[in-house]
């Protein structure tokens, strides 16, 4: 074999190393971010929602209000959290909004337990009912 065949032969070695190494990092940092991106969306997303806390139930920090429904502002979404607190003392208020299953508006709550609730308010910021749960929502979605 003479110099140049040699040479041939050694870039054509070398380039195919270098392209199997490329290949291979490539496969090993696409399976890592797949299983990173399941293990994180198995964990946060569901099709009814489009969010869930681990547990498997609507994350309601993250999920959406109803369709028939609008979070509050102003002074209105302070009566309305002001009477979910003193309905759920030591609660954290996650949203306030318009409610579309009877009562003007509704608060939801995590307790101090970790557990959440809905709470339903009156024109006159009276509180109705508190519910367990995130309310039941179009086809009970939100449970």
């Amino acid at each position: 074999m003479n110099a140049d065949h040699r040479r041939v032969r050694m870039w054509l070695v070398t380039g195919a190393a270098a392209v199997g190494a490329l290949l291979g990092a490539a496969g090993i940092a696409t399976a890592a971010s797949s299983s990173r991106s399941a293990t994180t969306s198995s964990s946060t997303t569901d099709s009814a929602s489009g969010n869930t806390a681990p547990n498997g139930a609507p994350d309601p920090a993250r999920a959406g209000h109803g369709p028939d429904e609008t979070l509050l502002t102003g002074s209105t979404a302070d009566k309305v959290k002001a009477a979910a607190l003193a309905a759920v003392p030591g609660g954290t208020v996650i949203r306030v909004e318009t409610d579309s299953a009877g009562s003007p508006y509704e608060a939801h709550l995590t307790r101090p337990d970790g557990t959440q609730v809905t709470v339903k308010v009156d024109a006159n910021f009276t509180v109705t009912s508190t519910e367990a749960g995130f309310g039941g929502g179009p086809g009970d979605r939100h449970r």
